[in-house]
């Protein structure tokens, strides 16, 4: 039997158990998830399961304990006393498992299995099918999973092996490489399908509607450089992805602050403004140090690594800093 020694789930002087016979690693993620997400889709979603799937093994999971360990409110899940007991163990756990799991895949020599990689949608989109499809022709017993995502993925709780982000500071966590500096700049509607032309400065931004990131995404270096110039009320669409964001400016939405790698080829943009040095980032290439050796994921990172180097030119929008 494996058990929770925790004094919240004692009764009658009895340990609630797990009993071996369970998968008690997927019991333990699934509990994780619904805490971490706050919800049942969530979870879903974070284990790439249904929701009825959840639904089931949190109420096996709890007939087992004979006890609640979330509390459902205002259409979220909530952990109880208990829950938070069972949890904090849970997490021990977890960062065990994922700790050994880290440090056989960084052992593994073998040129072939799966790697996890993640990138936000635009970078993925514009840049990566062809770096990743020359990967396929070099080594054809790797799969690549691309896990597309305008997140920083944990690569500590293995969401991902390799991530491919725009950062000026990147986690002190993880071990990586800096490609080059990413150039963003504003952009609004080209002439050719832009009703109503009129030259834009920087002195009339702030009069002219915009499309910017969702409330409290994107980079603060955006937001800031926006905050400083224009009235929040300005902004008259938002979104997640700086595809869609490229599609709002495309379609005369409103200006948008866009990396000049995406929208500088797009015949429906036209650049409003050289790249301000503020908006500048760097485009990092990072894996867990405990990977760095293994050979599928030094295989990747160094094909990454060099593809995208020889576009720094296309990265930096023309503008070398």
């Amino acid at each position: 039997m494996i058990c929770f020694g925790a004094s919240r789930l004692r009764k009658s002087a009895k340990f609630y158990c797990m009993s071996a016979n369970t998968n008690l690693t997927a019991d333990l993620r699934t509990l994780l998830a619904i805490a971490r997400e706050g919800s049942l889709a969530g979870a879903a979603r974070r284990l790439r399961v249904n929701h009825s799937t959840v639904f089931r093994r949190l109420a096996a999971i709890e007939a087992r304990l004979d006890t609640r360990l979330f509390e459902r409110r205002d259409g979220g899940y909530i952990t109880t006393a208990a829950g938070e007991d069972l949890l904090r163990t849970a997490e021990r756990v977890e960062a065990e498992v994922e700790a050994l799991e880290r440090r056989l895949s960084g052992r593994d020599l073998r040129l072939t299995g799966t790697l996890r990689l993640t990138a936000p949608d635009d970078i993925a989109e514009v840049l990566l099918m062809p770096v990743l499809a020359a990967f396929r022709h070099d080594y054809p017993d790797i799969t690549v999973e691309l896990v597309i995502d305008n997140r920083m993925l944990s690569l500590t709780r293995r969401e991902a092996d390799i991530a491919l982000r725009p950062t000026r500071e990147p986690p002190e966590t993880l071990v990586g490489r800096r490609i080059a500096t990413l150039a963003s700049t504003v952009y609004r509607a080209s002439s050719a399908t832009l009703v109503g032309e009129k030259d834009l400065t920087a002195e009339s931004f702030a009069t002219e509607p915009w499309v910017a990131w969702e409330e409290g995404a994107g980079p603060p270096a955006v937001a800031r450089w926006l905050e400083d110039r224009i009235d929040r009320n300005a902004i008259v669409y938002r979104s997640n992805s700086l595809l869609n964001q490229a599609s709002g400016a495309r379609a005369g939405l409103g200006l948008a602050i866009l990396p000049c790698f995406q929208a500088d080829p797009d015949s429906g943009l036209q650049r409003v403004m050289d790249p301000p040095a503020e908006l500048d980032t760097g485009l990092w290439l990072l894996t867990h140090p405990d990977l760095r050796r293994a050979a599928r994921v030094r295989a990747l990172l160094d094909l990454l690594y060099e593809a995208l180097k020889a576009m720094e030119e296309q990265l930096c929008g023309g503008t070398r800093r």
